[in-house]
């Protein structure tokens, strides 16, 4: 089965049929914003304009069905009926595609294509009008004219008509589907078998339509499988829906309520046939197997299910000997079952997949029984199964597809006269958005059928009541039960009356009736996969009702119908479905697992990710189960784990490995935190679960406070003066990159005056509080962190004391001393805990309640504690070893600077030689870590008895310690360099020197250096040391026009700290490092200022720079560096006239020696040379002209910055700036690169 092609063709279906009905409406005068009124009229004719101007005319008949039309639209809007309109003509194209193709049709002539092979013209269309249609003698006459015509049009009302005659003629077998009279949607139809962008065309053409091997139920592979099956109805279903179901969640996102008539697009999903089978051979086929082991004791259950063919059958699990007892019990009730007895229900049936899988188990059944086919056929129809389905789509293509399994096993089905009791949801009324009730029913129809019968008006004002808004509801109403059979021959007692009211009670009451008794009563087999819809996305009514009538499930519809089925099935009866998996683990569903652990789970399939191939990731994860509604306290189920599958297939083919069986008792779940579904737990870790204490008996789990406003609340620590971190900014806890034991320590919190701003921040229109300020009275508290994480490991952190703690992390804080934090410390972040941890939450992420239900174990604990020590100095080595860490002190490149003298009495340094230290210090931490990390695994392992389920060993991936990195290193060194040249760092002092406040001057950053030299008991004033850049402004040009060109000071920063002899050694080894383009290493140091420096700065310092670059543009005309907390009102004005005019300059005069070449020189390479020279200086003047004219203008206003207001809101000051252009619109420069 090609389900693209069959995807392709329902998605561009739909889009055509949606056209086609809107166009038709147009020629009604029926648009999405009115329907207009006729412009004339008689007695029996009516005309309007239609959309394009033109007049129609309407019959008396046409009136009649464009009145029901505009009823319709005015009652459920306009979108709404055409969608309606448009799937109910699909449903009917695809059911005479499948009969046509099986041969099905009553006159067994084809109506859509040809026996004949390569025969465009319908065979219908061949042989009208000597077809069996009930034409009459006017219609006849009609066919032969159209045909004599030929024409395009006339050929298309010839078709039309034929295909609407078949329909009305196939009501007679298919009365669910197809309308016996014409009624408002013909008015609305067209067809054309010889229009290529028609759907016909589409779906029979030989080279891109659908395959007709894929409805052939006869047809069969190279292996004996069929290729062609009824499912394919439930694919054509699925595919249509899927722009409707995109645009669906498209709104939900935009927080638009899903409504029911998009509730069934929105969590349509076709179930993989194998887990069908499996949820059907496991309940329906467990109950004959029942049966007759009730008959015969010695039957053997497995040998059974082989017998009949059901391959995905799991047999009983091993059981003790009181459990069988208790078991033969229950199977007594099952002894004197006869197949007609079974009753079986999909309250979620879409387009009937589960129902013809249990059509098939039926037949198994009824065949084991003694009846032929053809008889099985209609009992299985008459007596076992129902449906229902919010849906009327869905519940067309479920009734058509019972019909066609009937068909399949009995050639005479249709004469036969028998419906399914297959339903859509019939609601008695509803209310509109107004609040506004309407009935859908007529009350002197309703009269009429009551007939003055009390008893019966009584229980039909109960169903009325019962079903109102039910489409807002579907199957999880209650409904209670009434004396059906009375109410069934009273239908029965009016079906030959001549009551002018007969008619509209059988229309509108009997499907209330059918789908009430559906409801209310009791099966034997309740088999479903619900729609997925969390609260968020339910409707006001929807949600309210589950809120009052499922509170322990009320956060997603499938919990709902876990409850809501285990109600509609028998006692002893089985309930078997297919549901996201996380009402096995999460606190939300605690109380709905505690009721389930009255009945019996028989087996079940844990999926997990991607058991449905049209769902890919890791959202959508699924289990599928098997509940008998009885219970027995030590009764083992089988449990299949099938999490490593990533696909349909392979899940199936891990379905057969007995390796991935459990057998667990359901009672131990009473033993697990939170009643989980943790069936793989071993019993070591079992013990662990019921006898030790958890962490929240000696911690407690708090998340950080919401601040309401990072941007104003929240700064990166560099962003800020230094001097105000501990006045007006204080360390904050907030998440970061994947990292274990120390580091990110990254954001700074406003908590100037206790918090006073944010215990104070208000919404301006409402006056709420915005911030939340949870858990502030630990603040400043050691404690143990980490962040919130989507999937994967849990990365601990050790945090001392010092910091607030905000929303996006958890903290874990000692309720006393009895276990120290370091010791929690290496519980979490081992192997252990993080198994146990996943086994909590298998889901998509661990909450602060998993993490307090952990088991602590408390065993040599200073050996625990030495350990995690001396991993916690490692790791906190690590951090401290980059400019991005607080406690930074100097570059290891520089630590690790070991020369020797030279015979002048210089030292003298390679940093090959410091990279090659740096690189063995680096690995050797790493080495260590790792062995501390496997040391403390083994040790919990040994602990936790996980002796058979884990190793101690470590990847190198997992372990959060850097290993040297040349390229990363050596720009880092750049980056050190540049902060010595700005005086952010000094090569004499460790960690920062200047940072903001007082003495941003020149003179006062040297004075602090040279008191560093004093302190060091060097020369206040040495002739050769580096001092930083004067005026604050660096320059990057593609040569070297200035003094302090980047270039320059950085080779002299080489030189001071490696030494002269080595110089050009070192620059070499530094240009190799980075890779960038040059003849020689200072032109690829250069390039890389040019070119990769600022954006390598902009990710290291999270696109929050200190180092701020003005930027002419991609022309490289002018740039030049500045460190923001040296910025003063005045530097934009000295980088104006101090650099861009001086640069303009060097341009010039190099632009005037390059015409100079062009015009004298001999050699044609240096006249090429010197051309493309002028026009790269001809490009950067044009730029620094206009970039002048920018910085002129902000220049002038001489613009301050506060260093509290943090980086974002200080850079955009300099950014979008207007220059005048005569003739044209303003155009914006930002003086500053974008922070990209």
């Amino acid at each position: 089965m090609n389900k693209n092609t069959i995807k392709k063709f329902a998605i561009e279906a739909r889009k055509k049929l949606i056209d086609s009905v809107t166009d038709k409406a147009g020629m009604l005068g029926i648009t999405e914003k009115s329907c207009s009124e006729p412009i004339t009229k008689g007695p029996d004719f009516e005309v309007y304009q239609t959309v394009a101007g033109t007049e129609v005319t309407l019959n008396k008949n046409q009136c009649k069905q464009r009145k029901k039309l505009v009823s319709q639209i005015e009652s459920r809007g306009f979108e709404a009926v055409v969608e309606e309109v448009a799937y109910t003509w699909f449903n009917r194209i695809c059911a005479i595609r499948f009969m046509e193709v099986n041969d099905y049709l009553p006159n067994r002539v084809r109506v859509l294509s040809s026996e004949k092979e390569g025969k465009m013209e319908p065979d219908l269309v061949t042989r009208a009008p000597d077809v069996d249609l009930n034409l009459t003698a006017q219609e006849k006459e009609e066919i032969i004219n159209w045909k004599m015509s030929g024409t395009s049009e006339d050929t298309d009302k010839l078709y039309c008509k034929l295909f609407l005659k078949q329909c009305h003629q196939l009501h007679d077998i298919l009365p669910g589907l197809f309308e016996a009279d014409s009624d408002y949607m013909e008015l609305l139809f067209g067809i054309s078998y010889t229009n290529k962008d028609d759907v016909i065309y589409m779906l029979v053409n030989s080279e891109t339509g659908i395959p007709e091997n894929d409805f052939n139920v006869s047809a069969l592979d190279e292996e004996g499988n069929p290729t062609g099956q009824v499912e394919i109805i439930g694919w054509l279903y699925q595919y249509y829906n899927t722009e409707l179901k995109d645009d669906t969640f498209a709104k939900l996102k935009k927080n638009i309520k899903i409504t029911k008539e998009r509730i069934p697009a929105a969590t349509q999903l076709f179930t993989p046939d194998w887990i069908v089978r499996y949820m059907v051979e496991n309940s329906l086929g467990r109950i004959w197997i029942e049966h007759l082991r009730a008959v015969d004791p010695s039957t053997d259950e497995k040998a059974a299910a082989e017998r009949f063919g059901w391959k995905y059958y799991l047999p009983e699990a091993e059981q003790e000997e009181a459990v069988n007892v208790k078991l033969a019990e229950i199977r007594t009730s099952y002894k004197e079952l006869k197949p007609t007895d079974i009753t079986c229900i999909d309250p979620c049936m879409g387009s009937g997949h589960i129902l013809i899988a249990m059509f098939d188990v039926l037949m198994d059944i009824y065949e084991s029984a003694g009846y032929d086919k053809r008889e099985a056929a209609f009992e299985i129809v008459e007596h076992n199964i129902y449906g229902l389905d919010i849906d009327r789509r869905a519940y067309q293509l479920a009734y058509f597809a019972v019909m066609m399994k009937g068909r399949q096993y009995d050639r005479r089905f249709f004469s036969r006269g028998i419906q399914p009791h297959v339903y859509a949801i019939a609601e008695s009324g509803h209310t509109d958005k107004d609040g506004k009730k309407h009935k859908n029913y007529d009350e002197y129809a309703l009269e009429y059928f009551c007939n003055g019968d009390a008893k019966r008006k009584a229980a039909m004002e109960t169903i009325i009541s019962e079903l109102h808004d039910a489409k807002e509801y579907g199957s999880i109403l209650t409904v209670t039960p009434q004396d059906w059979s009375a109410l069934y021959d009273r239908f029965a007692e009016i079906e030959e009356d001549i009551h002018i009211s007969r008619e509209a009670a059988l229309r509108e009451l009997l499907p209330l009736v059918q789908v009430a008794e559906a409801l209310a009563q009791r099966y034997d087999v309740v088999v479903t996969n619900p729609p997925y819809m969390g609260a968020s996305g339910m409707s006001s009514k929807l949600s309210n009702y589950v809120k009052k009538n499922y509170p322990d499930s009320k956060s997603d519809l499938f919990a709902v119908f876990i409850e809501h089925c285990g109600y509609m099935a028998k006692k002893n009866g089985y309930q078997a479905m297919i549901t996201q998996q996380v009402w096995m683990f999460i606190a939300g569903y605690e109380r709905l697992r505690e009721k389930l652990l009255s009945y019996r789970v028989i087996n079940m399939l844990h999926l997990g990710a991607r058991a449905f191939n049209e769902i890919p990731g890791e959202v959508v994860q699924t289990v599928s189960f098997i509940l008998n509604l009885s219970y027995i306290s030590d009764y083992s189920g089988t449990y299949c784990k099938l999490l490593t599958g990533k696909s349909e297939a392979e899940k199936e083919k891990d379905f057969f490995d007995v390796k991935q069986r459990f057998a667990t008792k359901q009672a131990i779940f009473s033993g697990i935190p939170r009643t989980e579904y943790i069936y793989w737990v071993s019993d070591a870790l079992l013990h662990a679960f019921t006898h030790y204490k958890k962490v929240r008996d000696y911690f407690t789990v708090r998340n950080g406070l919401t601040t309401g406003d990072n941007n104003r609340f929240l700064r990166l620590w560099f962003e800020v003066q230094k001097e105000n971190i501990g006045s007006k900014w204080f360390p904050c806890n907030k998440g970061g990159t994947f990292r274990r034991w120390y580091g990110n320590k990254d954001y700074l919190i406003d908590w100037e005056n206790n918090g006073f701003a944010l215990k104070n921040f208000t919404d301006i229109k409402t006056g709420k509080l915005r911030s939340t300020l949870r858990n502030i009275e630990f603040n400043f508290l050691p404690s143990v962190v980490v962040g919130h994480v989507a999937s994967g490991d849990l990365p601990f952190r050790y945090v001392e004391g010092g910091f607030i703690s905000e929303s996006a992390v958890n903290s874990i804080y000692p309720l006393d001393n009895e276990v120290s934090l370091i010791y929690l410390l290496g519980i979490l972040n081992s192997k252990s805990c993080n198994y146990i941890s996943k086994m909590l939450s298998p889901t998509l992420g661990v909450s602060p309640e998993d993490i307090l239900n952990i088991p602590i174990v408390v065993r040599d604990e200073s050996i625990v504690s030495s350990v995690v020590k001396n991993t916690l100095a490692i790791s906190k080595i690590d951090w401290d070893s980059f400019e991005t860490s607080w406690d930074f002190q100097c570059h290891p490149l520089i630590q690790n600077c070991h020369g020797v003298d030279n015979e002048k009495g210089e030292e003298q340094a390679y940093i090959e030689d410091a990279y090659t230290e740096w690189e063995f210090d680096c690995n050797r931490r790493f080495n260590q870590l790792k062995a501390n990390e496997e040391e403390l695994n083994r040790i919990f392992i040994d602990i936790y008895g996980l002796q058979g389920e884990l190793t101690p060993e470590v990847e190198d991936k997992d372990v959060t310690v850097r290993k040297a990195d040349l390229g990363r290193d050596i720009r880092s060194f750049i980056s050190y360099a540049v902060g010595c040249m700005f005086g952010r760092y000094s090569l004499y002092n460790e960690g920062i020197l200047y940072a903001g406040g007082a003495g941003r001057d020149f003179g006062s950053i040297v004075d602090k250096i040279q008191d560093c030299l004093h302190a060091q008991g060097k020369s206040r004033f040495p002739e050769n040391e580096f001092y930083p850049d004067r005026d604050n402004i660096i320059p990057i040009c593609d040569d070297e026009y200035f003094e302090d060109d980047i270039v320059g000071l950085f080779v002299k920063f080489v030189k001071t700290v490696y030494g002269a002899d080595t110089l050009e050694e070192n620059l070499d080894f530094i240009a190799s490092a980075l890779g960038n383009k040059g003849d020689t290493s200072r032109e690829v140091i250069r390039n890389y200022f040019l070119k990769d420096f600022y954006a390598d700065h902009l990710k290291v310092y999270q696109k929050r720079p200190i180092y701020w670059l003005f930027d002419s543009g991609k022309q490289n005309g002018f740039k030049a560096l500045i460190y923001m907390h040296r910025y003063d009102a005045d530097t934009v004005g000295r980088v104006r006239t101090d650099y861009l005019h001086r640069a303009q300059k060097y341009v010039e005069t190099a632009m005037q020696s390059a015409q100079y070449i062009i015009e004298n020189a001999t050699s044609a390479s240096e006249k090429s040379k010197a051309t493309k020279a002028v026009t790269k200086y001809t490009k950067q003047l044009a730029e620094m002209k206009i970039y002048d004219e920018a910085i002129a203008h902000i220049a002038n206003k001489r613009i301050e910055i506060d260093l509290d207001d943090g980086v974002k809101v200080n850079y955009e000051k300099f950014q979008g700036v207007e220059v005048a252009q005569e003739g044209k619109k303003a155009l914006k420069v930002d003086l500053l690169a974008n922070l990209k």
